[in-house]
């Protein structure tokens, strides 16, 4: 379903504008699912940081990768994969996890992912607990760091650890580097007029204290989705004065919807998949995204995929 103008302006009186007023109904509720405050310029404080990745280079895209704590064996399957350096051609590259912090009695995982900072240094981290609720909180940590340290890149890509990305596709298919970047761009898998969830039971649960719409705008699932370098720092600025919400991807359309920025449809609307595509050769040669993946099956399908995708289909 698509949202008409009037649709928009409704939404963002109430859904986005409005959403101020009606957080403080519930503040038990807030308080449980760890949502509904507003966030400070700069919320949380760096344990790990990678502030010169840029200092010498403008890169043409960076990765920001949502990972927990304890998922080494995925991360070193995407450094061997689709996030390894060789995949970008020869363009300015940027790989970057997003780390919060696992249980406070586990000192040895912090102490090894410390480790594992000082020989790849591709981990950000910063002093919020690593749960589903705070993936909103890990992914604004992105975009700031973007804004902050990286601002003239070219493109950013937001996705998860269990993914496959053909990053090669994504850079000549759909960014197209002897192209000037575009500006103000954001695509995905869009998620057209969808509703909030009002089980309780469920995990996409959204009380209505906290979000009073009966529609979400338009966003891109947050499995991966790619937008233009400028549009980090007008994220970041925008959610500064909207109550976050523990729906990442939402959260995101909704500062989308406030900036007046339509998520573009990709080219092609299987490009983009927040489900398991099946693995061929042949499909994963023309998509850019595919969800669920274990990593020794990234490892394996990847590789295939590399000795494969100039056969012919």
């Amino acid at each position: 379903m698509w949202l008409s103008s009037s649709e928009k302006e409704v939404l963002l009186e109430t859904g986005v504008m409005g959403l101020g007023d009606s957080m403080s109904t519930n503040n038990s509720l807030q308080k449980e699912m760890g949502v509904g405050g507003k966030l400070s310029a700069q919320p949380y404080r760096y344990i790990l940081n990678e502030p010169f990745k840029c200092r010498d280079s403008t890169p043409f895209l960076i990765l920001l990768i949502a990972a927990e704590p304890g998922q080494a064996d995925a991360r070193n399957a995407i450094r061997q994969t689709w996030g390894n350096e060789s995949v970008a051609m020869g363009l300015g590259f940027v790989r970057l996890f997003l780390l919060g912090t696992g249980k406070t009695s586990d000192t040895f995982l912090q102490s090894s992912i410390e480790e594992e900072s000082r020989v790849h240094h591709d981990i950000i981290q910063q002093d919020y607990q690593d749960t589903y609720y705070n993936l909103t909180v890990k992914t604004l940590m992105g975009m700031n760091w973007v804004a902050t340290y990286c601002p003239h890149a070219s493109y950013v890509m937001k996705t998860d650890s269990d993914m496959f990305v053909n990053t090669e596709y994504l850079i000549q298919k759909l960014l197209k580097p002897d192209m000037p970047p575009k500006q103000r761009y954001f695509t995905g898998y869009l998620m057209r007029g969808y509703a909030p969830n009002r089980n309780k039971d469920s995990k996409w649960y959204m009380p209505p204290e906290l979000y009073p719409s009966e529609r979400y705008p338009i966003f891109c699932s947050g499995t991966g989705y790619v937008f233009s370098g400028d549009m980090a720092e007008l994220i970041y600025q925008a959610s500064l004065s909207i109550r976050r919400l523990h729906l990442e991807d939402v959260y995101v359309g909704i500062c989308l919807a406030k900036l007046r920025i339509d998520p573009a449809p990709p080219p092609n609307e299987f490009l983009f998949n927040h489900y398991h595509v099946p693995y061929t050769s042949c499909k994963y040669s023309h998509l850019i995204t595919s969800h669920q993946f274990h990593p020794n099956e990234l490892i394996r399908d990847w590789n295939h995929l590399q000795s494969n995708k100039h056969k012919p289909c």
